[in-house]
């Protein structure tokens, strides 16, 4: 196990810089750049820029490079920790991913807490009562639970917490801790925001979870080797907990590689919504205006991300499924 481990680790590297070089590209793709976009915004407010100054400022942010050399002076700050500077917010883009990484790696678990917290009973009770009230109302739930876009959930949760308790649902913090410095009455009132982007990005997900685990769990059920540990006077809950359940969530596991950055970037649209400083917003702004540097790094990290988490889902199944020997 050790050894698949560190095989694993080291075909990461290759990967994520194939990666870097299929961002590059494809942030590169779109006709113009950066400076194409500064001038023509400086053009609608009846300003002009002169072939000196639009010099000038592509030899600060290396546009009048070839492609190549701003890759690789790209990925070799990135060894460095210099992630290049972000042309619209004229700031190291390590600052501005790491103002907001925080409350999103907040945001993102928080969310799947939620998610695997509330689709694990659910889904049990679902496959072991099937047919039954509770069974057909989780299965309703969880249908307009996967119809209903997140940010329509947003909209109808600030809509009612406004027009019925006159409160305002958006943003992680109350207006006099904005600007505040952490402090535990600030930590207190982030937690208090907590739970409404919680549930709004984690409804989608829990639904599905809890789809996926009772169909799975109730496949487990109907096999031959569970009749037969009924037949021998295995207790039924014994052994739904050491036998079926523990396959059911095999593929239940398996969605940790694409649920972190799932729930990173899908929460852009409500983070919008919401007005949450979260990544989702910056990486948005910075794809529409070709922020190189900045859209770049930010998809790098939904790769690291997705790397870490299939590495992750891989190790747990190894532990949970005793069949799987990646020896």
């Amino acid at each position: 196990m050790l050894q698949y481990i560190l095989k694993r680790i080291l075909y990461m590297v290759p990967t994520l810089v194939l990666i870097s070089v299929v961002s590059f590209i494809i942030i590169q793709l779109p006709p113009g750049d950066f400076l194409t976009s500064y001038i023509a915004q400086l053009s609608q407010t009846g300003e002009t820029v002169d072939e000196a100054t639009i010099a000038a400022l592509k030899k600060r942010y290396g546009l009048d490079q070839p492609y190549y050399i701003q890759y690789f002076m790209w990925v070799k700050g990135m060894f460095q920790g210099d992630f290049g500077q972000s042309f619209e917010w004229n700031r190291p883009v390590s600052q501005l991913i790491w103002e907001r990484l925080g409350l999103t790696v907040a945001v993102s678990i928080f969310t799947m807490l939620f998610s695997w917290a509330l689709s694990f009973p659910i889904g049990m009770y679902s496959a072991t009562h099937q047919y039954s009230i509770g069974d057909y109302f989780a299965t309703f739930i969880g249908y307009i639970g996967l119809a209903t876009p997140n940010f329509m959930i947003a909209l109808i949760l600030m809509w009612i917490a406004y027009s019925v308790f006159g409160a305002s649902v958006g943003g992680l913090f109350s207006p006099q801790y904005v600007e505040a410095p952490w402090s535990w009455g600030k930590f207190l009132d982030l937690l208090n925001h907590l739970w409404i982007p919680a549930i709004v990005i984690g409804m989608g997900g829990t639904a599905g979870l809890i789809r996926t685990l009772r169909a799975n769990l109730l496949d487990e059920l109907h096999k031959p080797y569970v009749v037969t540990a009924r037949a021998k006077g295995v207790p039924e809950r014994r052994l739904l907990w050491r036998y079926p359940l523990r396959m059911a969530i095999i593929p239940w596991i398996s969605t940790v590689g694409w649920s972190l950055p799932g729930i990173v970037s899908g929460e852009t649209i409500v983070a919008v919504v919401l007005s949450l400083p979260t990544t989702g917003p910056l990486l948005l702004r910075a794809l529409q205006s070709q922020d190189m540097y900045l859209a770049g790094s930010f998809i790098m990290f939904l790769s690291f991300l997705t790397v870490i988490g299939t590495l992750v889902s891989d190790i747990l199944l190894g532990w949970v499924d005793p069949r799987i020997r990646y020896e």
